[in-house]
């Protein structure tokens, strides 16, 4: 039913990655089957980014980020919260895209025994939401993102292989400023699908 995306995929930048992984799926392996649904919204982390963790060196908590390619990246914000990464770039290099907020088009129900909302659209409509939602932590920090038989992976498109439950990947690109950081907050790294009623947050494009 799906076809994880290569590791090639993510041997590029995060900035070139972030917008190709709208419409994507992100999928999580549970006991009762698979859940999750397409990638609405993204944000990309670079080398010599300030706001990115790798920006002050190789640690314990980051250890994932310098790769190789196509891994997890999960940490904890807040003392409480996770957010989930997929990493890029070449093997070293240690950049990332943060993934924000995605549809719940599969496991409904699986994921609101995890995350009891009463509005669906706030199941799956932020970083820490959907990782809630699907039940990720540390514990998948690394893992790989190109194998379907993962606890986490990130597959095409269904509607590009003849579904028809996805939200179209042709759907218009909106490309803003990242937010919930402090440091190079003016970068244009944010990216998310317009259609989309799960985007966490929808702001004014910046003006040419």
């Amino acid at each position: 039913m799906f076809k994880p995306l290569p590791r090639a995929f993510y041997d590029r930048s995060a900035q070139s990655v972030a917008p190709l992984l709208l419409g994507k799926w992100l999928v999580r392996n549970t006991p009762q089957g698979w859940c999750g649904g397409p990638i609405v919204e993204t944000e990309a982390y670079l080398e010599n980014d300030p706001a990115c963790h790798s920006f002050g060196g190789r640690t314990a908590r980051n250890q994932t980020m310098w790769g190789p390619p196509g891994h997890a990246y999960v940490y904890l914000i807040y003392g409480y919260h996770f957010c989930v990464n997929a990493v890029c770039s070449p093997q070293g290099k240690a950049e990332a895209v943060l993934i924000r907020a995605l549809e719940p088009a599969l496991g409904e129900d699986w994921m609101r025994k995890l995350r009891k909302v009463s509005h669906l659209k706030n199941l799956t409509s932020g970083p820490a939401r959907l990782c809630q939602a699907l039940g990720i932590d540390r514990s998948l920090d690394g893992v790989d993102l190109c194998d379907s038989e993962s606890s986490l992976f990130i597959a095409e498109n269904l509607l590009e292989m003849g579904g028809n439950k996805a939200i179209a990947a042709t759907a218009e690109i909106v490309t803003t400023t990242r937010i919930g950081i402090s440091k190079a907050a003016d970068l244009p790294l944010r990216f998310y699908l317009d259609q989309s009623f799960f985007v966490s947050k929808r702001r004014p494009r910046p003006k040419p």
